[in-house]
């Protein structure tokens, strides 16, 4: 049953995050861990965008929708972790009710476009190695910026719709936020007003947004791989492999980590485990997945090495 009433009713103006508890003498071994991350996250996405915008062997739908991947990974890491650094740095977690929902939406917004990029580069793996005759016509400069700016005006209106209504909340049953991010379901356990009908529709918009992108990328995947293993040659096999194994580890990285945090805990779950996994959802991906795809893919580390040359000559 829904809290409609009981508790302290006077309605609160801001939050308490309360991060990970009363560290003391770690805090700032915290703070510096989280700005190293945070510092390789934006030099590793600023460098893969870089690379992707200059060289013209880059040139591709596949490293166009990488490059889309890298911005949208600085933006998803900048949503968190400052806000995260600073009340690691000077002790304050208080933050208004306005910016945490403000915090919400946008980590919705880009929780939502990532999972519809990475979506779109599936399919891309998909035409290129189901179809490949045809990976030109169907993979073309028109047809990729249609899938970015479809994944981010989609992502946008769909969260806008659901922060419509959390903006309507009253929150009055305490300022304490078990978390170090203002999250949707911490959020919604402090408000004292019905919030059926809004988890009703954040559902809705999860599964528009999340579960149905997911079912199309395995659904690819499991195209693609029938595919490679119909392809009689062991090193043909291998070769068509190679072309979406940093996408594949990237995608189970991501999605095994979210299915942690999101769908296996129960209401009994202990709240420090879910704060690590969440670590590992929000904060460690933007620093890994340029990692990964730069350390596995031979045209970026091809593109970068020539890089470093012209600035070593200059």
């Amino acid at each position: 049953m829904e809290k409609v009433e009981g508790g302290n009713q006077t309605p609160i103006t801001e939050f308490i995050l309360l991060g990970f508890g009363n560290v003391g003498d770690l805090q700032p071994l915290l703070f510096l861990l989280f700005l190293v991350i945070y510092i390789v996250s934006l030099g590793g996405n600023i460098l893969i965008i870089v690379l992707v915008v200059a060289d013209e062997q880059l040139h591709t739908p596949m490293y166009y929708l990488l490059g889309n991947l890298a911005c949208l990974e600085t933006c998803f890491s900048s949503t968190i972790v400052p806000r995260l650094m600073v009340s690691l740095l000077t002790g304050d977690r208080i933050i208004s009710v306005k910016g945490c929902l403000v915090q919400v939406y946008f980590f919705g917004v880009t929780s939502a476009i990532e999972n519809l990029l990475l979506t779109a580069m599936s399919y891309d793996r998909y035409v290129a190695i189901c179809n490949p005759l045809r990976y030109a016509a169907l993979m073309n400069g028109r047809v990729c910026g249609q899938l970015v700016a479809g994944s981010w005006v989609i992502s946008f209106l769909g969260c806008a719709i659901v922060d419509i209504f959390l903006f309507q909340l009253t929150f009055c049953d305490s300022k304490e936020i078990d978390h170090f991010f203002c999250d949707f379901t911490p959020m919604l356990k402090l408000a004292c007003s019905d919030t059926r009908p809004l988890k009703l529709l954040a559902f809705a918009v999860a599964a528009l947004l999340t579960f149905v992108p997911c079912l199309m990328t395995l659904a690819s995947y499991f195209c693609i791989i029938a595919a490679i293993l119909r392809i009689p040659s062991t090193m043909g096999r291998k070769k068509a492999f190679s072309t979406c194994s940093s996408h594949l580890i990237v995608l189970a990285f991501y999605y095994g980590i979210t299915i942690t945090v999101y769908v296996v805990p129960t209401a009994n779950s202990a709240e420090v485990p879910n704060k690590i996994f969440s670590i590992f959802c929000t904060v460690l991906p933007p620093m890994i997945n340029p990692v990964i795809y730069s350390l596995r893919n031979k045209e970026v580390k091809e593109s970068l090495r020539k890089a470093v040359q012209k600035l070593a000559a200059l």
